[in-house]
């Protein structure tokens, strides 16, 4: 593709001009491929390296020692289907109308409209696959809701939502539409199993290339190989701690292809959660879990590696999350970033070198189910928000919920230190006035505008 092609299609899709190349670490014609793993409800201290006491994961552990271990990285949520919309969007969910996890009875969904990495690498001659886990519809196969290919995916192999009836032979998994029936083994080692296939056969060697791979582990209903689980008799949760190393080594074999084929060096490799641990003691000393928008429920653990432009062994102390990813990736593959629609991220890439990332909106988190309801992050500090009024009854969305989204406000607000405090035991708002108005502002702003621009699923 030419420059004046480019540029073109550029202005088509409403991006941002940029050639590959000329972004922040891109090497000149030699645009790097990217790998992001992300687990199911893997809690911040669930990996060794993170401070796990039983958990061995050598294979995510060495990933951090070739590469960056970040400490303060977030998801974009606190439950599923919201953060993976937040990682593939750049957009914050309530942004994009993921307010909440999506069940089998609700319209909810990632429309077609929105802009994903996919399609915009895609676009500049990336191969591109899913598999694993998608959870962002509720039915891959009707053809009522957009699927992974309506999202810039060549190649899917996905669930709807978890591996059903567990980790051990799923039974519903779908390749490019069609169902597969039951699939014999462990769901991790299925999705290793064909991000390997897919590297090795189907992916064009001149392409660079986007790979997703979206483990189940270890959220409900947890399974793994009789042996793993038999390490771990007599602690609390056994199949839990099991699942979660069945789950490195499926990382393990992928990473061990990509060395096979001569592609590690030339790759961006991410490594995460979509939000944090149902477990008690899998989030570290954070306060909440799962669902909640306490530390406990965002505050995730992450490596990267990228031979050549992160330093082997580095760590980093700097807010982030996956709502970044979009933006750090347009930024070193030299692609347009979309300039039709609010980003909320901010490129991480600054932050390989020992840089600050330069973030004109604040991380932020909404989810309406629990209290509080909202919480952002602005450097060290954290605020936490409380709506007026109480949820109507049930666990699933449904239209009642759409109509308190729209009508609720916030009215109730705690300040926290998180590099004093990283439990969030003690609300500091009394003294810091200044610092909890200004908090305040930025916090009613942007959750006003993402609820105004949220689409109304039940119009």
């Amino acid at each position: 593709m030419d420059r004046r092609e480019f540029l073109k299609g550029a202005a088509a899709a409403g991006l941002t001009a940029c050639l590959p190349g000329e972004a922040q670490g891109a090497d000149k014609g030699r645009r790097p491929n990217i790998v992001v793993f992300m687990a199911d409800d893997l809690g911040y201290s669930d990996i060794s390296s993170f401070g796990a006491e039983h958990i061995r994961t050598p294979s995510i552990d060495r990933l951090g020692q070739q590469g960056m271990q970040w400490n303060h990285f977030y998801s974009g949520a606190p439950n599923c289907s919201p953060s993976r919309g937040a990682m593939l969007t750049g957009r914050f969910p309530t942004r994009i109308g993921m307010y909440s996890y999506v069940p089998g009875s609700t319209p909810m969904h990632l429309r077609e409209s929105e802009l994903t990495t996919a399609e915009i690498l895609r676009r500049e001659g990336y191969d591109t696959a899913h598999v694993g886990k998608w959870h962002l519809c509720s039915d891959l196969v009707s053809g009522e809701f957009p699927v992974p290919s309506d999202h810039g995916f060549d190649h899917w192999f996905a669930t709807e939502n978890n591996a059903r009836p567990s980790h051990h032979n799923p039974d519903n998994f779908v390749r490019n539409g069609e169902p597969t029936g039951k699939m014999e083994g462990y769901s991790c080692q299925i999705v290793a199993d064909e991000a390997i296939a897919w590297l090795k056969e189907k992916q064009d060697r001149k392409n660079p290339f986007f790979l997703n791979v979206w483990f189940h582990e270890p959220h409900r209903k947890v399974a793994a190989p009789p042996d793993l689980v038999e390490r771990h008799k007599g602690q609390r949760n056994p199949e839990y701690l099991a699942c979660i190393e069945n789950m490195d080594a499926a990382t393990g074999r992928v990473l061990a292809k990509l060395d096979e084929m001569g592609m590690a060096e030339n790759t961006f490799v991410l490594f995460t959660s979509d939000n944090g641990s149902y477990r008690k003691g899998s989030n570290d000393d954070f306060r909440g879990r799962k669902s909640f928008v306490w530390e406990g429920g965002t505050h995730v653990p992450a490596v990267m590696r990228w031979p050549g432009h992160i330093e082997p062994g580095s760590t980093c102390n700097v807010p982030a999350g996956v709502v970044d990813l979009l933006p750090t990736l347009c930024d070193i593959t030299g692609a347009g970033q979309p300039s039709d629609r609010t980003i909320d991220g901010a490129s991480m890439a600054p932050a390989f070198s020992g840089g600050e990332i330069s973030r004109s909106t604040p991380l932020y988190w909404f989810f309406y189910r629990t209290d509080p309801a909202c919480a952002i992050r602005m450097g060290d500090w954290s605020l936490a928000g409380y709506l007026d009024e109480k949820v109507p009854p049930g666990h699933s969305f449904r239209e009642s919920h759409m109509e308190y989204l729209r009508r609720a406000k916030l009215d109730r607000f705690e300040l926290y230190n998180l590099r004093e405090d990283p439990g969030q035991k003690n609300n500091v708002a009394d003294e810091h006035p200044r610092r909890l108005a200004r908090m305040k502002e930025e916090m009613i702003a942007v959750h006003r505008d993402c609820v105004r621009e949220g689409p109304n699923w039940y119009e």
